[in-house]
C-alpha cells in the first residue's frame, strides 16, 4: 500500500510539471525573478519656453452702512470693471467670477469701556480672473482694470496654452538623466545595465516663472516682464543588471 501511495504521488508530479500554470511550474519562475540583481534610480529633468498667455487676478473692494448697500455698489463697480475687459477684447470665455465675500466691519471701543466691537459697516469683495492669450495686450489690460475702478490686483501669472511639448522635453531630460547616473554607477561597479524593468513618473512640478533678458518684453502702459516658464519631470527607472 505504501508503495501504491508512493508511486501515485510520484505521478501527480510529474503531471504538475507538464502542465503550465501549476504551483510546481510558476514557483521555480517566480524564484528566478526574485533572485535577479537590479539598479533603481531617480532622473529630473527640465525645460522652458516664453509663455503664450497670462491671467490677472483682479477685484473691486466695496464698503456701506448695511450689506444690501455695499453688496450694490460693488456690483455697480463690478459691472463696469467686466464691461471694460470685454470692450479691451477679452473674451467672455476667458472671464471667471474667483472671488466674492461680505465681511461686516467693526469699529473698536473705547479703551477701558469694556464695550465690545460693534458693527460699523459692511465690507465687499469681487474678484474676476482674467485670461490674456495676447501678451502684446497685457499693459493695456491692467491699465484697463485700474482705470475702470478697480483697487484690488491681486497678481500676473504667465503660463503656456499647450505645456505639453515644453513637459515632454522635460520629461525626456528625466530619463536621460536617470541613465546618465545608472551608466556611471554600473561602470564603476563593475557590471552592465540590462533591459529596464519598471519605469514611472511621480508626477511633473507647476511651470515656475524663470527670468531670462531674451525673453523679456516691455509692454505698453504698464510695465511687464514675461521671462519664461519652467517646467520639471521626475522619472523612477529600474533596470536589471545584465550577468
Amino acid at each position: 500500500m505504501n508503495r501504491f501511495r508512493r508511486s501515485v504521488l510520484a505521478v501527480a508530479l510529474l503531471a504538475a510539471v507538464a502542465v503550465p500554470g501549476t504551483i510546481a511550474v510558476s514557483a521555480p519562475a517566480l524564484a528566478v525573478e526574485a533572485s535577479a540583481q537590479t539598479l533603481s534610480l531617480a532622473g529630473e529633468g527640465s525645460a522652458s519656453a516664453a509663455p503664450d498667455q497670462a491671467t490677472v487676478t483682479s477685484g473691486v473692494t466695496s464698503e456701506g452702512q448695511t450689506a444690501s448697500e455695499a453688496v450694490a455698489a460693488n456690483s455697480k463697480a463690478m459691472a463696469a470693471l467686466i464691461d471694460a475687459f470685454k470692450k479691451a477684447g477679452i473674451q467672455p470665455a476667458d472671464l471667471q467670477t474667483s472671488g466674492f465675500s461680505v465681511q461686516p466691519r467693526y469699529a473698536q471701543p473705547k479703551e477701558g469701556s469694556g464695550e465690545a466691537p460693534k458693527i460699523d459697516g459692511y465690507e465687499v469683495r469681487n474678484q474676476v480672473t482674467v485670461r490674456v492669450r495676447d501678451l502684446t495686450k497685457l499693459g493695456a489690460v491692467l491699465d484697463t482694470a485700474v482705470a475702470s475702478g478697480s483697487n484690488q490686483i491681486d497678481g500676473v501669472n504667465f503660463g503656456l496654452a499647450d505645456p505639453a511639448p515644453v513637459l515632454d522635453k522635460a520629461r525626456e531630460a528625466a530619463v536621460a538623466d536617470a541613465r546618465r547616473k545608472a551608466e556611471l554607477i554600473a561602470k564603476a561597479a563593475g557590471v552592465k545595465l540590462g533591459r529596464i524593468l519598471a519605469i514611472a513618473e511621480p508626477g511633473a512640478e507647476p511651470p515656475r516663472p524663470m527670468m531670462a533678458a531674451y525673453a523679456r518684453e516691455k509692454l505698453d502702459a504698464v510695465p511687464v516682464e514675461a521671462g519664461e516658464s519652467e517646467f520639471t519631470a521626475r522619472v523612477n527607472v529600474t533596470w536589471e543588471i545584465a550577468q
